[in-house]
């Protein structure tokens, strides 16, 4: 019965840490917005500013905190979902400008890239 205990209380201690670790939400490709969404208002209620970190999603609530990696450099930046993609899409996400430009992919306009949502 110890030998149990010790086991189940060893398999708790290692998962703990695991629980705190981003999730891996996708891949797929994502682009940034077009400069004529500047100033309007986001699904999640926001003015749109292509200077701040943030991002549309399909389904990812508003608020959350997602790491978009470039997967063609490696490049990372933390942004914030605040609007709506339409399901239709075939990109995972639209990052700002600014996100986009952190990113690499400014100039090309689209990447592959990978989300994982930040706890």
């Amino acid at each position: 019965m110890k030998k149990i205990l010790g086991f189940v209380l060893l398999i708790v201690i290692l998962a703990l840490p695991l629980a705190s670790v981003t999730a891996l939400a996708e891949t797929g490709y994502a682009v940034h917005y077009s400069d004529v969404f500047q100033g309007r208002t986001t699904a999640g209620n926001e003015i749109f500013d292509q200077n701040k970190l943030t991002a549309a999603h399909k389904k990812i609530k508003f608020g959350t905190q997602v790491k978009v990696t470039n997967l063609s450099n490696n490049r990372s930046v933390i942004v914030t979902i605040n609007d709506r993609m339409a399901r239709r899409n075939s990109n995972i996400i639209d990052v700002s400008r600014r996100a986009a430009e952190e990113l690499g992919f400014d100039k090309q306009g689209k990447a592959r890239v990978s989300l994982e949502i930040i706890d």
